[in-house]
């Protein structure tokens, strides 16, 4: 992923063959620093090496100067066999304020940036500035381009802060006007983030924020690096509402039935917007293999998932039953990893773009992105709604879940996930529970993913697909 720069790089824009003394003196500091960070996607596994796949200076980083550098990287990370690209924002200064301090990644004693602290830039509001002001004015720099939607104007002179909760990605938010999310672990390939919500909006489909501009590294399969969208300040997250109407133990079956429609409009505007097709035959009997390989790896993993091996390869079998008897199964492009955190409900906002942000009084649906560990080829790939809708009644599971596992949490998720079922198939024409066996597999294989991770991040949480697990692996 090698961006080469042009003629009119500034002065630092290289790759590894044309300055190694840059690589050399980044790599003592940077080694360390990386597999820290809440985004590295590597945890748990050695580090061997990393290598420079483009440097590009957005602000002159010079020794001597007050004034604060900015350099863009691609760094590759090397574990075993593996190589993962991460975008990284380095500022640089002589000085380090102490507001800037937990940001620091160390003094390069040799190259040429030896002597200056460098920083991760993202904290730092002088330098988050300019990457609005680039999206301002399109155009290339170095081995950047920053691209604008037509139609849009971006005000300048917004404040920038950043988002302290993400874990995969990095986001800064200028006012409460824009967002900026920065993609850290990047591969050739549109991201999802901006494919999916770009074509929702010109399709006018308005469940969705629209993208107002992004930049990428060009080339023939773009690496797409940021996007910008408009900030919803006035909403509240699904996980939220959700916990305070248990807390409240009040019913949520109306936000879950509009829940519903929402995540349909959304599945139409995708289907009328980006190529469908249909699995028969080998093609979806490929579909259980793969949800049946995932299991095995699982409980060869994690213990506590082996006795329901074979209840739940039943769930995966169905499916080649129906792919036997000739039946088949519509896919598209869907979310890839909707959750009731995906989801924001509020007044329509207004918007400074020309497009549209979100459903008056109603839900938006956010980060488009997929299961990031996932490779990009394959969240790009089309697939069955019920992947979508299956996600979401785990996250009622979930829900429910913080607030034990008595008759009254179940019976709340219950309800909630009736409810949504019935708002998709009202709004969507499909009903979920008119396809038990997809939606069965589906939901397996989503609860068996969660196994795992909460197995090796949050074993207190082990137990809430577990019990999704006892429940689908019983259920005939």
């Amino acid at each position: 992923m090698t961006a080469k720069p042009d003629s009119s790089s500034p002065h630092v824009a290289v790759d590894e063959t044309d300055d190694p003394a840059l690589l050399r003196s980044l790599v003592p500091l940077l080694i360390h620093w990386l597999p820290r960070q809440r985004w590295f996607a590597g945890k748990g596994r050695p580090l061997d090496g990393l290598s420079l796949a483009a440097a590009t200076e957005l602000l002159p980083c010079t020794t001597g100067s007050a004034t604060p550098g900015l350099l863009h990287l691609l760094v590759r990370a090397h574990q075993g066999e593996e190589a993962d690209c991460y975008q990284l924002l380095v500022g640089t200064r002589p000085v380090l304020p102490p507001l800037l301090a937990p940001a620091l990644i160390g003094r390069p004693s040799d190259g040429p940036l030896r002597g200056l602290a460098l920083y991760d830039a993202v904290p730092d509001p002088r330098l988050t500035a300019l990457l609005l002001e680039r999206l301002r004015a399109p155009g290339r720099l170095g081995g950047l381009r920053f691209r604008r939607e037509p139609g849009s104007a971006i005000p300048s002179g917004l404040r920038p802060r950043p988002l302290l909760a993400e874990q995969s990605n990095s986001s800064v938010v200028y006012g409460d006007t824009y967002i900026l999310k920065l993609f850290r672990r990047v591969s050739p390939g549109v991201n999802p983030d901006l494919e999916l919500p770009l074509a929702l909006a010109r399709s006018g489909c308005d469940r969705v924020p629209a993208p107002v501009a992004w930049f990428e590294v060009p080339a023939a399969d773009p690496v797409t690096l940021g996007v910008l969208q408009p900030f919803l300040p006035r909403t509240t997250d699904g996980w939220q509402l959700a916990l305070r109407a248990l807390e409240r133990h009040a019913d949520f079956s109306s936000a879950a039935h509009s829940l519903g429609r929402a995540t349909a409009d959304v599945h139409t505007a995708l289907a009328r917007s980006l190529p469908t097709c249909v699995l028969r035959g080998d093609r979806l009997a490929a579909l259980a293999d793969g949800m049946a390989e995932r299991l095995e790896a699982v409980a060869a993993a994690v213990p506590q998932l082996r006795p329901y091996r074979s209840g739940l390869h039943q769930a995966f079998g169905a499916i080649h039953d129906l792919a036997r008897s000739g039946g088949g199964c519509a896919v598209q492009r869907v979310h890839g990893d909707l959750h009731l955190g995906q989801a924001l409900h509020g007044p329509s906002p207004h918007s400074p773009a020309p497009h549209g942000t979100a459903a008056a009084g109603g839900w938006t649906l956010i980060d488009f992105e997929g299961e990031p560990a996932r490779p990009l080829a394959e969240r790009r790939r089309p697939q069955p709604v019920l992947r979508d809708v299956a996600g979401m009644l785990r996250s009622f599971d979930y829900a429910a879940g913080q607030r034990g596992a008595g008759d009254a949490s179940r019976a709340w998720a219950a309800a909630a996930r009736a409810a949504y079922c019935a708002g998709y198939a009202e709004a969507g024409g499909i009903d979920p529970a008119g396809h038990p066996a997809l939606l069965r597999a589906h939901e397996t294989d989503k609860a068996v993913y969660e196994v795992l991770y909460e197995a090796r991040n949050r074993p207190n949480w082990l137990p809430v697909p577990l019990a999704a697990v006892r429940r689908l692996a019983a259920a005939r």
